[in-house]
C-alpha cells in the first residue's frame, strides 16, 4: 500500500546525509521529552487523583538537585544541538575551493542555467556525478527560491544581489528542481529537471548536443569588455583612469571611504550595474552604470572574465 511513499526525498548528494540526521536527531530529542511530560502527567493524574475532592495540597518546599537538573541538562543539550547544528551549517555555506562553477538566473517563470564553458540551459541542470558544483544566481524580476530536494540545499533568489549553493551528487539520475517562493500566477510550473551523469556521459553532454556556437562564458566577456568600452580605463598595468582588474577577484580592495572590501561575484556585480556605490581609493567617480544596458547573462560573463585575469593582465582557463 505504501511502496511508493517516502517520508523524505532521496539522498542524492553529500550534504543529504548530514542534514537528514540533524534533523531525525532534533525530531528525536523532542519525542523523547515530550513522551515523557505526557507519561509523568498521565501517572501523577492518575496516581494522586482526588475521589472525594476534599483533599489540599501539601505545601511544597522545592528541591535543589531537582531545580538544576531540569535547568542545566536541557541548557547542555540545546547546547548540543546547536554545536551540531553549526557544523552542518558551515558544511552548507562553505564550498570546497574547487568546483564546477554555474550561473543561474531565475526569471517569471522559468530558470536559467550559465555554464563556464558556454552551454545555456532552461528548466534543466545537467552535472556529473562526484563532483562538487557551486551555482551562483539571482532573480531579474521578483523574489524566486532554487530549492532542489534530493540534495536539500535551497536560497533564495533576490533580485539585485547573487545567492550561492554548492552540491556534490553522489547518485546518477533525475531530480525535481523548483522554485520555493511564491512568486506569482505560475509559480507552480516553475520547475526543472537536475541530470547526474556518469562523468564520462557528462563529457560527452558539454562538447556534444550541450555545447553552443556562443563560445565559453569568459569569451563571451571578453567579447563585452571591448564592446562596452572597458578596456580603455581598465588597462592592465593600472595607468588607466580605472584600476586594473588584474588579478583583481578574490583580492582584498580599499574604497574610497577607507573600508576594506573582498572582491566576490557580488562585489563584481554591483561595480558593474552600480558603479557609483563602491569606489575605489585613488580613483574619481567617472565609470557610468551599466543598469540596464546589460542583462543578467552578460553580467555572469564579464564576471568570469574578470576572474579569469591574472596579475600581468594575462587570461587563464577557468578553473572547474
Amino acid at each position: 500500500m505504501f511502496s511508493g511513499f517516502s517520508l523524505f526525498p532521496t539522498q542524492a548528494s553529500t550534504l543529504a546525509p548530514e542534514i537528514d540526521n540533524l534533523y531525525l536527531g532534533v525530531i528525536l530529542i523532542t519525542a523523547f521529552f515530550a513522551i515523557v511530560v505526557v507519561v509523568c502527567v498521565t501517572y501523577f493524574a492518575i496516581k494522586y487523583r482526588d475521589h472525594t475532592g476534599d483533599k489540599i495540597g501539601a505545601p511544597i518546599t522545592g528541591s535543589v538537585p531537582l531545580e538544576l537538573g531540569w535547568s542545566l541538562i536541557p541548557f547542555v543539550i540545546a547546547i548540543g544541538i546547536f554545536v551540531w547544528a553549526s557544523i552542518v551549517f558551515f558544511h552548507i555555506v562553505r564550498a570546497p575551493d574547487q568546483t564546477l562553477e554555474i550561473y543561474s538566473t531565475g526569471k517569471r517563470w522559468m530558470w536559467r542555467f550559465q555554464h563556464i564553458d558556454g552551454q545555456r540551459e532552461i528548466n534543466e541542470l545537467h552535472v556529473p556525478v562526484g563532483r562538487a558544483v557551486r551555482v551562483v544566481f539571482t532573480s531579474e524580476d521578483v523574489l524566486h527560491d532554487l530549492f532542489i530536494p534530493a540534495f536539500r540545499v535551497k536560497a533564495d533568489a533576490v533580485p539585485g544581489r547573487y545567492s550561492a549553493i554548492w552540491f556534490e551528487p553522489t547518485r546518477v539520475g533525475e531530480y525535481h528542481l523548483f522554485c520555493a517562493e511564491y512568486c506569482g500566477t505560475r509559480h507552480s510550473g516553475m520547475i526543472g529537471t537536475v541530470y547526474v551523469m556518469e562523468a564520462a556521459d557528462y563529457q560527452a553532454w558539454a562538447s556534444g548536443g550541450g555545447a553552443t556556437a556562443g563560445g565559453t562564458l569568459v569569451q563571451r566577456g571578453e567579447g563585452l569588455f571591448t564592446q562596452l568600452a572597458c578596456v580603455t580605463c581598465h588597462l592592465p598595468d593600472g595607468t588607466g583612469r580605472g584600476p586594473s582588474l588584474a588579478g583583481v577577484y578574490g583580492s582584498q580592495v580599499t574604497l574610497e571611504s577607507g573600508e576594506t572590501v573582498t572582491a566576490d561575484e557580488s562585489y563584481l556585480r554591483e561595480s558593474i550595474l552600480m558603479s557609483q556605490a563602491k569606489t575605489v581609493k585613488g580613483y574619481e567617480h567617472i565609470m557610468p552604470t551599466f543598469q540596464g544596458l546589460i542583462n543578467e547573462d552578460g553580467v555572469a560573463a564579464l564576471i568570469e572574465y574578470i576572474k579569469s585575469l591574472q596579475a600581468g593582465g594575462n587570461r587563464v582557463a577557468s578553473a572547474q
